[in-house]
């Protein structure tokens, strides 16, 4: 049996390690049920409880989680409608999204799947500078896809300019030169 304080009381009946625990208003927890004998621990059953779902919290808080967005091209795009989709793969990107990234092909357009991976060539090449490729462009079906992730460096340099910025100027975005000159916040008056 292990105390409250954490200290060896050593091997005792559980009729006289209920006793104790009733005296010091704890509970008697079973910590290791399969070693001979089976460890017990003196302790607050809900404090112990608390302390456990906190420290999940915790782990679950700096655990990095990603989610996989879809963007969806055709092999006769507008280049128009081409940066726009690629503007928010970037933004899908630079949130630390991965992103799938398919051509579509209809009809005749199967006989030329070549314009498809040229659009996806021209993806990854405008977005070489934050992203890398995970899983390369493929044909499956009437599809080609491919997978590209943020680059791991990019998440470490987001997390270093955020904790550059004072934090003054995050909460108002305004530069400490022209603080000075913007007009005094007006009093209410009754």
């Amino acid at each position: 049996m292990i105390g409250p304080e954490g200290e060896q009381v050593g091997i005792i009946p559980t009729s006289e390690a209920l006793e104790r625990a009733m005296e010091l208003k704890l509970d008697l927890v079973e910590v290791s049920p399969t070693s001979r004998p089976p460890v017990c621990r003196i302790l607050d059953y809900g404090k112990y409880k608390y302390e456990l779902t906190k420290k999940d919290k915790l782990a679950k808080k700096k655990q990095h989680s990603f989610q996989l967005k879809e963007m969806r091209f055709r092999p006769k795009i507008d280049e128009h409608d081409f940066k726009f989709k690629t503007k928010h793969v970037r933004s899908f990107v630079e949130a630390g999204s991965k992103v799938k990234i398919f051509v579509m092909f209809r009809g005749r357009e199967m006989a030329h799947t070549e314009y498809g991976r040229k659009v996806l060539d021209r993806v990854i090449a405008e977005l070489k500078d934050i992203a890398n490729v995970e899983v390369a462009p493929k044909l499956d079906g009437r599809r080609m896809n491919m997978v590209i992730a943020p680059k791991p460096d990019l998440h470490k340099k987001k997390k270093q300019d955020s904790e550059t910025k004072k934090p003054d100027q995050k909460k108002n975005n305004v530069p400490e030169d022209k603080k000075e000159n913007q007009p005094a916040e007006k009093a209410e008056t009754d």
